[in-house]
């Protein structure tokens, strides 16, 4: 029972930071002292990438229109015209969200090409505290500088975004490899850089997030194996359900916040939590030790 309560808890911390972009590596670093699961190392190595399928599954649920090729024809037929022919509303849901995913995995490319090989190497020499709370300060810092630098935005909806720029994305994307950096905090740093309004770069960062951590999961289960016991088997339903259901949440919450909001409130936390992370390590750690 309290494994199953300690995977409930760390569903609830990927659920929330995963999509706010503070990094999920650094809060599951903190969690891990304090509520580590005692279900083996590689279990938890495992568990902490796989309970991000419940997250995404929060995406599809949220944004299914957007992503379904096969849309909601009424919708369609409202921007298109009431006369607009069934066969033309049917090309236009193929044509648009089949763009959409193209420039998805325009933008997975340089993860898969650059990532891929990497994934191990990055996992063994910087997965330390260090490495993530210099990430953490060092975006943190990052955001507070794109808010005030005031540039207007370009880009406004998924159909202008160019396969560059969803390209450029990608390429940013690549620089959450490391941890502490947040693959939504790269993402949408670099979104907002190549001309991206908040609102379409928190958007589309949900969309590469689908591909991405779909992926991450499927090797991280097939490096494990399939033969878990009943007790690994509900700590995973448990922590991937709890994400989900936070996740819904944590979405529908940063999409309203963008519109009205900047990202300088994430920022500062990101320099706060980097503080925290370091002083929890160098001193409170080694003085309980």
């Amino acid at each position: 029972m309290l494994e199953i309560i300690k995977a409930l808890i760390l569903g609830v911390v990927e659920g929330i930071t995963e999509w706010l972009p503070v990094s999920s590596t650094g809060h599951l670093i903190l969690a891990d002292e304090f509520i580590q699961l005692g279900l083996g190392d590689e279990f938890i190595e495992m568990f902490n990438v796989v309970i991000q399928l419940g997250a995404i599954l929060a995406v599809v649920v949220i944004f299914w229109e957007k992503l379904w090729p096969f849309c909601n024809r009424s919708g369609v037929v409202r921007a298109a015209g009431q006369s607009a022919p069934s066969y033309l509303v049917d090309r236009f849901c193929v044509k648009e969200t089949w763009v959409m995913w193209f420039k998805v995995l325009v933008a997975i490319l340089p993860a898969m090409i650059i990532g891929l090989p990497l994934d191990d190497w990055m996992t063994e020499h910087l997965h330390t505290p260090v490495v993530v709370a210099a990430m953490l300060i060092v975006y943190g810092i990052a955001f507070l500088w794109i808010e005030n630098r005031h540039a207007e935005p370009r880009v406004h909806t998924l159909a202008d975004l160019s396969w560059g720029v969803a390209f450029g994305i990608g390429m940013f994307q690549v620089l959450s490899l490391i941890p502490g950096t947040s693959r939504s905090g790269s993402t949408i740093i670099g979104a907002m850089l190549l001309g991206c309004t908040r609102t379409l770069a928190a958007e589309f960062t949900f969309f590469l997030a689908i591909p991405v951590m779909f992926g991450a999961s499927l090797i991280k289960v097939l490096k494990f194996g399939l033969d878990f016991t009943p007790q690994e088997a509900i700590v995973l339903l448990v922590g991937m359900l709890s994400a989900f259901i936070v996740s819904m949440l944590s979405i529908q919450f940063l999409m309203n916040y963008v519109k009205k909001h900047d990202f300088k409130v994430f920022g500062w936390y990101r320099i706060v939590l980097g503080l925290v992370v370091l002083a929890y390590f160098f001193g409170v750690k080694p003085l309980m030790a």
